[in-house]
């Protein structure tokens, strides 16, 4: 097993900076691109983990979407094959709606660079322990989840009380983006103008602020995505 399997929600929303960490391990992305109509695969039996993109959708637009319904059965296969998981974003909620939390829409969006709190547990996880207990992180999510039951939760914002979360020993869902490179967040600035405005942010701000909390945030995301590849077995 020589691949990791990703699923894709929009053309602009790839694994950034997570193929960095791919590719020093000797692994290579396998990306299905669910939103043009390829196929999700049934199960994983040729992939070493499973790495779940954001995207613009929510996890009840399976009726819009149907491909929704056939990720959560992949994840859900993924968590009984004790296989590593990434969520990120919406990957994130469809784990979290997999696992039985209830997703639903937040009080408002959450855009731009907001700063992030570690929780206590996450000075012991595997992949958060080292990391600031405090950093700016991007953000572009309006929808929100409970922590499922049985997981530990590791990180709050002060619009959202779980912002990330670990169920077992390799299942996580990142709600914010550590994955993101500058021309990411110009492509995302530019297709959700809209979004922006709805959530009363300026958008030249976020692109100048982004050239000051980028780099320290990609050394946490470098760190992170490197150690969770650790987990994966091929």
């Amino acid at each position: 097993m020589t691949d990791v399997l990703v699923l894709q929600h929009i053309e602009i929303e790839t694994i950034g900076t997570i193929a960095q960490a791919l590719q020093v391990a000797g692994l290579s992305p396998h990306v299905v691109h669910a939103y043009a109509g390829e196929p999700v695969p049934r199960d994983l039996r040729a992939s070493a983990g499973l790495i779940v993109m954001g995207g613009p959708m929510g996890v009840y637009d399976s009726q819009r979407y149907p491909f929704l319904d056939a990720e959560k059965r992949l994840i859900a296969n993924a968590i009984e094959a004790h296989k590593p998981i990434l969520g990120i974003c919406l990957g994130s909620q469809l784990l979290a709606a997999t696992l039985g939390a209830k997703v639903y829409k937040g009080a408002q969006k959450e855009i731009g660079w907001h700063w992030l709190t570690l929780t206590q547990a996450a000075a012991a996880d595997p992949l958060l322990q080292a990391t600031p207990t405090s950093f700016m992180a991007f953000h572009w999510h309006g929808d929100v989840f409970e922590c499922p039951q049985g997981a530990t939760p590791l990180a709050s914002s002060a619009l959202t009380p779980y912002q990330a979360f670990r169920y077992g020993d390799s299942a996580y869902g990142f709600l914010f983006h550590m994955e993101v490179t500058e021309t990411m967040i110009q492509n995302m600035v530019r297709t959700f103008a809209e979004e922006i405005r709805e959530a009363g942010e300026d958008e030249t701000q976020i692109l100048t602020e982004t050239t000051q909390h980028l780099p320290p945030l990609q050394q946490i995301g470098h760190q992170v995505f490197s150690r969770w590849v650790a987990l994966l077995k091929p």
